[in-house]
């Protein structure tokens, strides 16, 4: 049996934010990272700033084949390329796995890779970013939510939560976990979409007027999605999801002001992590998130205008960037 508690694949602002404050705890930690970060982290450990101030030493491998398992897989890397990374790790044996990137199919691939019995569901309501110096500023600690993928409570959900929270990242155990993915999922796709057309800090898109219209717009889209698969909404994920698809748009808008509002006073300095990828040169989470949705609104008939412009425009985006 491996001795690693926890295996974080991919060492950027998410995975270097949990990693770190379960290594500072006494956890033993194994951070997958490659090239120069993985090289960082060997030399100079993992450093968080901002909500955190600490520097601690951490185990670093570059090479998947090297880790033969941990108690915890958490996958934390862009959602490019995600199926590969997996595929590198099928040789390792983990007790349970679960990612906290965006949308959801990061949950069927984690399915594929080490069967459903071992995949729990998640979602960050946690921002950070990934400095030039290798730092990691550490922005939001709103919530991890935990959960089983088929509902109810369990114990690992439970004991994972309980263990990360008490690291100092907030963490929280959820019986309806996949409808907090969902809805997550409604609200990031407006944030996202805003962000990298706008790119502008969130506070500043959430706080205009004509944004927060074409963000609610976008919400609803989503919501319609989530509704014609079954899955109900939720106001507990970012963004309060359910009243902004229930509510009069006009509501619903007044609604995104105010949280624009909140984030100028309580993360003035917070940008989408897709903003950073942009402004970084960085590929987009383009295909895996609202290509992603788009594809499911097809599968079901569903016409979402606003979405198809938004993915086209964002591909449009990342396509001529990174030309």
């Amino acid at each position: 049996m491996s001795d690693t508690e926890f295996a974080i694949l991919g060492a950027g602002a998410m995975g270097s934010i949990v990693g770190g404050h379960l290594a500072r705890a006494g956890h033993s930690v194994m951070m997958l990272a490659r090239g120069r970060r993985a090289a960082q982290l060997t030399k100079d450990g993992l450093s968080i700033r901002g909500l955190s101030e600490f520097t601690v030493p951490v185990r670093t491998v570059s090479e998947p084949a090297s880790l033969t398992g941990a108690g915890a897989l958490i996958v934390a890397v862009k959602t490019p390329g995600t199926a590969a990374a997996l595929a590198a790790l099928r040789h390792a044996h983990f007790d349970v796995t679960l990612s906290i990137q965006n949308g959801p199919l990061k949950n069927e691939l984690l399915t594929q890779a080490f069967g459903a019995q071992r995949v729990l569901g998640a979602l960050a309501d946690t921002s950070g970013e990934l400095l030039p110096s290798g730092e990691v500023l550490f922005t939001r600690n709103a919530n991890i939510f935990i959960g089983e993928l088929a509902g109810g409570d369990s114990a690992r959900a439970q004991q994972l939560a309980g263990t990360i929270d008490a690291s100092g990242v907030r963490a929280t155990a959820s019986a309806e976990i996949l409808t907090l993915e969902w809805a997550k999922f409604c609200a990031w796709v407006g944030l996202m979409a805003l962000s990298v057309s706008t790119r502008a800090l969130t506070w500043k898109f959430l706080s205009d007027p004509g944004s927060a219209l074409l963000l609610t717009r976008l919400v609803r889209e989503m919501g319609a999605l989530t509704r014609a698969q079954g899955i109900a909404l939720s106001d507990r994920a970012i963004l309060p999801t359910a009243r902004l698809c229930a509510l009069p748009e006009s509501e619903a808008v007044e609604i995104i002001l105010s949280t624009g509002g909140e984030y100028r006073v309580s993360a003035p300095q917070h940008r989408m992590s897709a903003l950073q990828d942009l402004l970084a040169g960085r590929p987009l989470e383009v295909n895996e998130t609202l290509g992603y949705a788009l594809s499911r609104a097809r599968e079901l008939k569903l016409d979402l205008p606003m979405l198809e412009c938004f993915t086209a425009l964002i591909t449009a985006i990342d396509h001529t960037q990174r030309a």
